[in-house]
């Protein structure tokens, strides 16, 4: 499943009821679900990472979707020629630039 994929997956599934939460109620608990992949990737098995992977994409999309955001476009506008700060693949600034 491509991440366009998913993001409409994720609109036919609940589109409607994501669209009643809104952009700050989404966003509430797309942080929610960041801080159990916080939790799984300190302690947690594989199979709870995995699912914990899944359920911040999935909110990830239904943020993206309530914001009115692709993105399939917003990723191939950041990093679709390179890296956004030097334009090379793989990446060759600085590592003292990034974390």
């Amino acid at each position: 499943m491509t991440l366009g994929q998913l993001q409409t997956r994720i609109r036919e599934l609940y589109g409607e009821k994501d669209a009643r939460r809104g952009v700050e109620g989404t966003f509430m608990w797309f942080m929610e679900e960041v801080g159990e992949l916080s939790a799984a990737l300190r302690g947690g098995t594989h199979e709870e990472r995995v699912l914990e992977f899944a359920d911040v994409l999935a909110w990830l999309s239904t943020l993206a979707n309530n914001a009115g955001v692709d993105l399939d476009e917003a990723i191939a506008r950041k990093y679709g020629t390179g890296c956004p700060g030097c334009q090379h693949t793989p990446c060759d600034c600085p590592t003292s630039d990034k974390p």
